[in-house]
């Protein structure tokens, strides 16, 4: 296993450098620069010109994109051209709001999933399994960004002004403008009625498609040979579907995790947007219209990373729920 991990890992090295890579040359091909924003009538070209220098903008592309790799590797991300501050305080600043609420919507995707999949497979083919699957699909085929739109006017707009309903849940930020003056019990409140619109509008669109999965890999270890055998013995159908059918169903949809981290980053680029949640996602979108290319490129090599990091713990939760790929991943 740790060969297998191992490997892993040294795969993964050309596949961060390769997207950092990519985006270099997709913001070197773009129009314009980071001094574009302070064309003005009333500002001389000179000037302009003095900043590209004073930045760095003025070198061949090739000597900026070495220059940058080589201080990437060595840890440092450069300077922010917008914010003027070290990227790496920029992305401390943002990288723990995206995790929160990345990790929220999983918890929430994959807990809601798994019930919603079981209890297909359980009622497989009455109203309870119909209606399940009708939902679902069409929450999986809603776009985020209108699913949240949606879930903004219903429980934001509507919910507050229209219906006044003592619970309503804001529609951008992280936290009320009088978050500092609460006491603590009220701010993690406050926190969790911020983060409850973003998360669930990443999270039912993700769930919808566990919740199908599980469906069919329950089904499938249901008809299996060995739990008509337990039902013989008299086990009761709550022990054989929890103890003994999940934990074989829920090999394939741990693989899930690695599949789906890509989407719910790019998600989390949307939804930040949509609900103004300082994150990575949000800081990306902004630092992409200001042209601040050493932001975008230390987020893409974040979000790459991360990514990289999440197939790799769907491997590991996949060999430990089916024993059988151990040897497998030891082979390797």
């Amino acid at each position: 296993m740790a060969v297998f991990l191992l490997r892993r890992l040294l795969l993964a090295i050309p596949m961060v450098l390769g997207v950092a890579t990519l985006v270099f040359l997709v913001l070197e091909v773009a129009p314009g620069d980071a001094t574009a924003r302070y064309a003005a009538p009333g500002v001389a070209p000179e000037a302009l010109e003095q900043m590209r220098r004073n930045m760095g903008l003025d070198r061949p592309a090739g000597e900026r994109y070495l220059r940058w790799m080589g201080a990437m590797l060595r840890g440092d991300f450069g300077v922010s051209l917008s914010r003027n501050e070290p990227v790496r305080e920029v992305l401390a600043q943002t990288l723990p709001n995206t995790l929160l609420l990345s990790a929220t919507a999983l918890i929430l995707a994959f807990g809601g999933g798994i019930l919603l999949g079981t209890l297909q497979a359980v009622r497989a083919g009455g109203v309870v399994d119909r209606g399940i699957s009708i939902t679902t699909l069409l929450f999986y085929s809603m776009p985020s960004f209108w699913l949240a739109l949606m879930l903004i006017l219903v429980f934001s707009v509507q919910a507050r002004n229209v219906w006044d309903w003592p619970f309503w849940f804001p529609a951008s930020g992280m936290v009320s403008l009088d978050h500092g003056f609460l006491g603590s019990r009220e701010q993690i409140l406050d926190r969790i009625r911020h983060l409850t619109l973003p998360s669930v509008s990443l999270a039912l669109v993700l769930a919808a498609g566990i919740a199908r999965y599980m469906r069919a890999s329950l089904l499938e270890v249901l008809s299996l040979d060995w739990v008509r055998t337990a039902r013989a013995k008299g086990i009761p159908e709550w022990r054989v579907v929890v103890e003994h059918a999940m934990r074989n169903a829920l090999g394939p949809v741990a693989t899930l995790f690695g599949l789906y981290l890509p989407v719910l980053f790019s998600g989390t680029v949307v939804i930040e947007t949509v609900f103004a949640w300082p994150g990575m996602g949000k800081l990306m979108v902004d630092s992409i219209f200001q042209r601040d290319t050493p932001v975008v490129l230390a987020a893409a090599f974040l979000f790459a990373l991360l990514v990289i990091v999440g197939n790799l713990v769907a491997d590991l939760l996949h060999a430990l729920l089916d024993p059988r790929i151990r040897p497998a991943a030891r082979a390797r």
